[in-house]
This record gives structure tokens, sequence and C-alpha cells, in this order.
């Protein structure tokens, strides 16, 4: 098995990709180039911003929840229409929002961070029916946010520090107890942790900047195995697909001249099968 290229656009740093499982439908985003991307129908469609775009829920069948380095937004995917719900850090000029998933309690959690990475700029929010709320500050790169298939855990990195944490969850509402601890420490590897998702047998595919590769890890944080990929700057990973047995990866351009660098690539795992993403419930 191997990856293969699933959209040659190239993005300049493509992030947040999300598979709506009503629509069966792929979103993603590159931030630098303010754009939203998907194919539908067999064919390459996007919307263009004015200014950084960065992660989704879905909402329904026509309806994105976006996250943008000013707000949180409505959108209609059939109209390109957007009603601003929240306000995000829309009064710092720093940041821009970064990594960010819905989570199983109907909550939307989303990370911000500095434009130039600028140390301890960013912070994690969750937003859950109609209240948003600070959960981290002092990060510098908001990464790998997605959560345990039983609901006991939320994962998320700053991705300065090489760690990949864990939270426990209320059972209740899906709000963070207690302290965050270290799940996986990549530090004496050198590799840094960007977006990942859960699969439905709890483990925990990581993306690795400059690494080519997806890397999957157990629910003890033990390394299980990896997707290699041609570009080197992989950021995000998504299942989708027939049965959610494909994993798609996006990539990032910036700073790079390969052909491939910036391309949005899909491999098919028959062994492997994901979670459906969660709705994000707005009221």
């Amino acid at each position: 098995m191997s990856a293969y290229i699933y959209d040659d656009r190239v993005c300049a740093l493509g992030e947040g990709a999300l598979w709506h499982p009503l629509r069966n439908q792929l979103f993603w985003f590159d931030i630098l180039g303010h754009k939203l991307l998907t194919r539908e129908n067999g064919k390459a469609k996007s919307w263009q911003f004015d200014e950084h775009v960065s992660a989704a829920g879905w909402v329904d069948e026509s309806t994105l929840l976006i996250a943008s380095e000013t707000g949180l937004f409505r959108f209609d995917i059939a109209t390109g229409d957007s009603e601003l719900l929240h306000s995000l850090e829309a009064d710092n000029t720093v940041t821009r929002s970064n990594d960010g998933r819905a989570d199983p309690f109907g909550g939307f959690w989303i990370g911000t961070m500095g434009k130039s990475a600028e140390n301890g700029a960013g912070a994690l929010y969750r937003l859950y029916k109609g209240e948003i709320r600070k959960i981290v500050g002092d990060v510098s790169i908001t990464n790998a946010i997605c959560f345990a298939p039983d609901k006991s855990v939320a994962y998320y990195t700053d991705t300065a520090t090489k760690r990949i944490l864990k939270v426990a969850l209320d059972q209740t509402d899906g709000w963070p107890v207690g302290s965050a601890e270290v799940f996986i420490d990549l530090t004496d590897e050198g590799l840094n942790p960007d977006g990942a998702v859960v699969d439905a047998d709890g483990n925990l595919w990581s993306a690795q900047w400059g690494a080519h590769r997806v890397a999957c890890y157990d629910p003890q944080g033990n390394f299980l195995r990896e997707v290699r990929l041609v570009a080197e700057q992989v950021s995000c990973p998504a299942f989708g697909g027939e049965n959610l047995s494909t994993l798609f990866a996006t990539s990032a351009a910036v700073g790079l001249e390969g052909e491939n660098e910036g391309k949005t690539f899909a491999i098919d795992l028959p062994d492997v099968r994901g979670q459906a993403e969660h709705a994000v419930i707005l009221d």
C-alpha cells in the first residue's frame, strides 16, 4: 500500500482536514492562502476568504462551523454565506486560529497561535452550547486536537514542546477535568507533532511535520506503524472514504520547492476504521 495524490492543488499551509460524514466529502484549508478547499462531483472547488481560516466542524449537511483568525462563524456550503457567531482573539493582531476539531459531546475545540509562531502567544479554547472558554494558555503552536472513541480523554499538543498531552473529560458535558499529562514524548526522536486523529480502536495517528509521515500509536502511547508520504511537511490527517478506511493528509509547501509539497494525499488502509467526525451543537 502506498499513498497517492488525492488533490494536486498546492497549499502553502494545508491544514484542518475534515471528512463530512453526511456528505461523504473532504474539506481542508490553505491557511496562508485564506482558502477552504474540497472536491465535489469529482471536481476541485474552493472558497476564498479575506483572513486566515484553518479548521472546521460540521453542523448539519449544509453547514460548517469555521474558525478564522478573528472568529468562529457559521458557513453555508451551498451559498458561501457566513455568519459570525463568536469572536476569537479578534483584538489580537499577532495571532490566528490553527488546529481544531469537534468533540464527542458536540463541543468544538480550537487553538490559536502567533502568525510567526511567537513563543506562548496562543491558547486552546472550547465552544460548547454557546459558551466559549479558554482551556489552556501560553501555547506556541496548538495542534493534535482529537478524542478517544470512548469519550474518556482529549489529546492536544504544543508542537514546540514535541509532546502530545492527554486530559480526562467530564462525562456529563465534555469539559476537561484535572491536569493534562504527557501521552507521547517525541523529544528524543526530534519529531514535531502536528495534526492528529484517533481511529475507532483508540489509536492516535499523528502527522509529524518535517518527517514525511503520519505515525500511529496505541492507546498507551506505544508506536505501532507509520504511513510514509513524499511530502515533507505533513500537517493534518483525517479518516474518510468508504468504511472510513482511507487516511487523508494535508501538507505544506511553505519554504520548500519539491513538486509534491503542499498537495493533499490519501492512502487506503483496509485494516483500519476511523471514527465518524462528531457534529458541532451550536445551541
